[in-house]
């Protein structure tokens, strides 16, 4: 048992290192308690219930994101960095991120890493309901990254290291997939999440070219 007092930081960081290692529906009052060596209705003086503390985790999450924004960048940098920045964070706490894109959060822990994003978007010239929809685009690409690097999923499946297994695939039935073989063996979660980055970024790009020039 810490001889830390309890605090509401401290009941957030447990419920966090308990999604990390079981999930989120590992997480109750109780099993809080039990995690900090306390007693149940101890935690209610810091935390409402478990709905507030599920808000208290992505708040946290998300006030940890390192954001390195740079306002006189161009547009496409700035949103690269911003990209970079949900990534790392969601890197580091895979399940705890499945948290906070399942959530709405109200708090400015919550909306700020929105702000920023939407602003970013905005001084480059789309408008309210283009920005949010290229928001949640990102945020759709980055989230499904995750799934694919770090094998979270709603069941936490254990890690998959290899995408498809092509090994043993009959040529004959499925040429291109027994061909590309060796490529679809391997996947290096950086270079791949780069890529698609771009291809994001150049797809707005030219999709902001083409409003420009039916104006």
């Amino acid at each position: 048992m810490s001889s830390e007092p309890l605090s509401r930081a401290r009941i957030v960081a447990a419920a966090i290192d308990l999604i990390e290692r079981e999930g989120a529906d590992a997480i109750s009052m109780r099993r809080i308690a039990a995690e900090l060596g306390v007693g149940v209705m101890s935690l209610y003086n810091h935390v409402p219930g478990k709905d507030a503390l599920l808000n208290g985790v992505a708040e946290s999450v998300l006030s940890q994101i390192e954001f390195t924004d740079d306002p006189d960048a161009h547009w496409t940098d700035r949103v690269r960095m911003q990209a970079r920045a949900f990534r790392q964070i969601a890197h580091h706490y895979p399940r705890s991120t499945m948290l906070v894109v399942s959530r709405q959060l109200h708090s400015a822990a919550g909306l700020l890493p929105v702000e920023r994003a939407l602003a970013t978007l905005r001084s480059a010239g789309f408008d309210g309901a283009d920005a949010v929809r290229m928001l949640r685009m990102f945020i759709a690409y980055i989230v499904g990254s995750l799934l694919r690097e770090v094998g979270v999923t709603p069941t936490f499946a254990p890690v998959q290291t290899r995408t498809i297994r092509a090994d043993g695939v009959d040529p004959a039935l499925f040429p291109e997939v027994s061909s590309l073989a060796p490529l679809l063996d391997e996947c290096d979660h950086e270079a791949e999440f780069e890529f698609g980055l771009e291809l994001l970024i150049k797809a707005i790009e030219a999709y902001a070219g083409r409003r420009e020039g039916t104006r």
